[in-house]
């Protein structure tokens, strides 16, 4: 079996000529990419350009018209969100799944306990369960939120919001993680801090990384794709695309 862990030769995830079309808009036009162990793979483009469709497409939410998604070696073909889920592909930030009545810690929680396969304790309160709380905290600590451990989610900034979103996965134990506009909505020194937190989170798992802050993505990008309507234009390191006079015409707003 083929170790996806960090190193390696191997894809973890792998998209294979993925086309998607609306009527007569192709979304997604012959698409091929790949996440390798250790990395953050950026994929930016305009507004309009089709990455959300490309991501719905990559975690279940979309069936793609042809081509095909691999992920840890698995063809994901007639598997759903949950599925893909269950095999670790962890999506976070675009749509919240925090429940908001519920403080950081218990939401935490909830994640341990689904991969626990303690989800059901109807004979002990839940919050009396130590080991349950300490491997929550734990999670917390990582994205320092220990300090608001019992505060509602829907108490909580902007910003802890996406530091509890990322605890949560964190708990989820991904093998990948695809992350939508993390920096959506945070301050620079949200950002920065964010940037700390992604650039060592690759070591956990890689990460295919959408996202307009382009500092962020400088900073933390060891490959970038870039998608301009439906099709990648191109792809390589922050120095290639950097360097890439038809990104900067298309996309960075530079001329070439």
């Amino acid at each position: 079996m083929t170790d996806y862990s960090g190193g390696g030769d191997a894809p973890v995830l792998e998209i294979r000529n993925l086309y998607k079309s609306f009527g007569a808009l192709k979304a997604t036009d012959d698409v091929s990419l790949t996440l390798m162990p250790g990395e953050i793979h950026a994929l930016i483009g305009p507004n309009g350009a089709g990455k959300s469709t490309l991501i719905r497409q990559i975690c279940g939410e979309f069936e793609p018209d042809h081509g095909s998604v691999h992920f840890l070696g698995n063809d994901l073909k007639n598997s759903g969100v949950a599925d893909r889920a269950q095999l670790g592909l962890g999506r976070t930030f675009q749509i919240s799944s925090l429940a908001l009545e519920f403080s950081a810690l218990r939401n935490v929680m909830l994640a341990v306990q689904s991969t626990s396969g303690s989800s059901f304790k109807f004979f002990k309160p839940v919050m009396k369960d130590q080991p349950l709380v300490d491997a929550a905290m734990s999670f917390l600590g990582k994205v320092e939120m220990q300090s608001r451990a019992n505060v509602p989610a829907a108490e909580l900034s902007h910003g802890e919001r996406r530091k509890l979103e990322m605890a949560i996965a964190l708990a989820l134990k991904p093998k990948a993680f695809v992350l939508d506009e993390p920096m959506a909505g945070m301050g620079p020194e949200g950002s920065k801090a964010l940037t700390g937190f992604l650039s060592d989170l690759r070591h956990q798992a890689p990460i295919l990384l959408v996202e307009h802050d382009m500092d962020a993505v400088f900073a933390l990008a060891d490959r970038i794709s870039v998608l301009v309507y439906g099709q990648i234009i191109a792809s390589g390191t922050v120095d290639e695309i950097r360097g890439n006079s038809v990104v900067r015409t298309a996309y960075l707003g530079e001329d070439a």
